[in-house]
């Protein structure tokens, strides 16, 4: 946001952003690192590495099954001895902890959000 408002985006700028429902099938510490924990999510079509900031707070086993909004398109980055392919999405909580957007009903992992 910049001093006169907001920075508006077009329809057609947003629609490059591909958001997918994940299931969260696995997690685990990563070596050396003490905010970070890695988390395999399957997401229909594929299963992929994310690093998931949230290791303060949420121990990685507590993660496994969790249902979670991805942005599958961003592109790959190395976090410490891993490749990042994706990124969960997250709302800043109280002293910075992250609240994972999520869904109230089902829908199959890999199901696009539009």
């Amino acid at each position: 946001m910049n001093e006169s408002g907001p920075e508006f985006i077009t329809f057609e700028e947003f629609s490059k952003v591909q958001l997918k429902i994940g299931k969260v099938l696995s997690a685990e510490s990563i070596p050396g690192m003490k905010k970070v924990f890695k988390a395999v999510v399957d997401i229909g079509s594929e299963k992929r590495e994310v690093a998931v900031g949230a290791a303060l707070w949420i121990k990685p086993e507590e993660f496994v099954g969790r249902t979670v909004v991805m942005c599958t398109n961003l592109k790959p980055r190395t976090i410490g001895s891993m490749t990042s392919n994706g990124m969960l999405l997250a709302a800043d909580g109280p002293e910075g902890r992250p609240v994972f957007l999520t869904i109230t009903e089902d829908a199959p992992p890999g199901a696009p959000i539009h």
